[in-house]
């Protein structure tokens, strides 16, 4: 998404300077902000590495360990940055398409993709949209969670009520996987926040976009290290209370606590957990411009690509009984980094842009809607050039 930086309105009592040539000034062209590309890469990074090292936390504590701080905060995170960059006002009709192209058809899509590959792979499918396949329900959680936020920014407390939203869904086990609306639901509260953030201008005013200062980066990286250890030391207890199914808000309490009422509790302190999480993992992502930084525009090339890539491996078995894991745990790291820098490089967007970002013009009665944009964004929210406006063939919208 980009951000424009505004100086102070003068007085009223001063009049508007006015150019020489008595035209009037063109807008300020809006400037990007790199921590929020930085922050999609490195989530999507870490999107890919949570799938890869799947198959080995079987075998390997220390990747378990890994695998339990990661999941931890790396989906509440990319929801807050989806609500960042999300807006309560009443859509237009051309933000009520977008929601159609950028995450209905390419859920569809890819969705028709898995069942073809499960049917050709595994010799079974199940074609049904209501059961979102492997990473496909987020896709889902973003179209939700852009319905709701209209109705929820009406509410005196969003957050508080967004909190005891996603705590109570877990004591109803009728709220299930279908159409991903039991993680929707949980995910709820960081999605909310990251738009209150953006509508209050709380980042802003702390000038945290552009400033990180020395004990702030010191505190997170000690935050994440006291983590990680306790991920690892207690790996045996997170496995007996199969804390890896608590981190997805997915199961209900009874199936994950036999209808215990504390269940709410162990979600509520998860929540925390998640946010302090999610605040250090934003306090060391780099401000500045790199060369990776522009490949946070294309997460969702990653997010709906990388399961491909990763499906012959952890299908096949190649990831299990990989000793000894000081080895291949890092090995699977660094292939993880490729695998997402490969995805969201420019030849990779140029054969599945159809796919990822499809138009059909074919789908509404006003044809146009499907590509009426100057700009293109994917469903978190990073807006960008388009980068052949050949392709379109329309002129973009003033």
């Amino acid at each position: 998404m980009t951000e424009s930086t505004n100086d102070p309105a003068a007085p009223a009592s001063t009049p508007p300077a006015v150019p020489p040539t008595g035209r009037t000034p063109l807008p300020r062209a809006k400037r990007r902000v790199p921590l929020w590309d930085n922050a999609r890469f490195a989530c999507i990074v870490l999107v890919v590495l949570g799938h890869a090292i799947q198959r080995l936390t079987y075998d390997s504590q220390i990747a378990l360990g890994l695998y339990l701080l990661v999941y931890a905060f790396h989906m509440p995170a990319f929801a807050l940055i989806s609500g960042y960059f999300s807006k309560s006002d009443a859509p237009t009709r051309r933000q009520m398409a977008r929601i159609l192209t950028d995450i209905v058809v390419p859920y569809i899509i890819f969705e028709g993709l898995w069942t073809l590959t499960k049917w050709l792979v595994e010799g079974r499918a199940n074609p049904n949209l209501t059961q979102p396949s492997w990473t496909l329900w987020f896709l889902l959680a973003l179209a939700i969670f852009r319905l709701v936020l209209r109705y929820l920014a009406l509410l005196r407390w969003p957050l508080l009520w967004t909190v005891v939203i996603s705590i109570s869904v877990g004591y109803l086990p009728n709220i299930d996987s279908t159409l991903s609306l039991s993680r929707t639901l949980g995910l709820l509260p960081f999605f909310t926040l990251g738009w209150w953030l953006k509508h209050h201008g709380i980042l802003e005013r702390l000038d945290l976009l552009r400033r990180r200062r020395w004990w702030v980066r010191a505190l997170a990286i000690a935050t994440f290290a006291v983590t990680g250890w306790v991920c690892w030391f207690f790996v045996e207890t997170w496995q007996a209370i199969d804390l890896r199914l608590w981190l997805f808000y997915e199961d209900s309490y009874a199936d994950l606590a036999g209808g215990a009422w504390w269940g709410g509790l162990v979600r509520l302190a998860l929540m925390a957990i998640a946010l302090v999480l999610s605040i250090a993992f934003f306090a060391l992502i780099p401000r500045g411009t790199h060369r990776w930084t522009h490949f946070g525009q294309y997460t969702m090339y990653v997010y709906l690509l990388h399961s491909f890539v990763l499906y012959p491996f952890r299908e096949s078995g190649v990831l299990r009984d990989l000793d000894p894991t000081w080895i291949w745990l890092p090995l699977v790291i660094v292939a993880s980094v490729l695998i997402a820098v490969g995805l969201a490089t420019k030849p990779v967007r140029t054969v599945f842009r159809p796919l990822v970002e499809p138009r059909p013009a074919w789908l509404f009665d006003d044809p146009t809607l499907a590509g009426r944009e100057g700009r293109r964004s994917d469903p978190t929210g990073s807006r960008r050039p388009r980068e052949d406006p050949s392709r379109q063939g329309k002129r973009p919208r003033a």
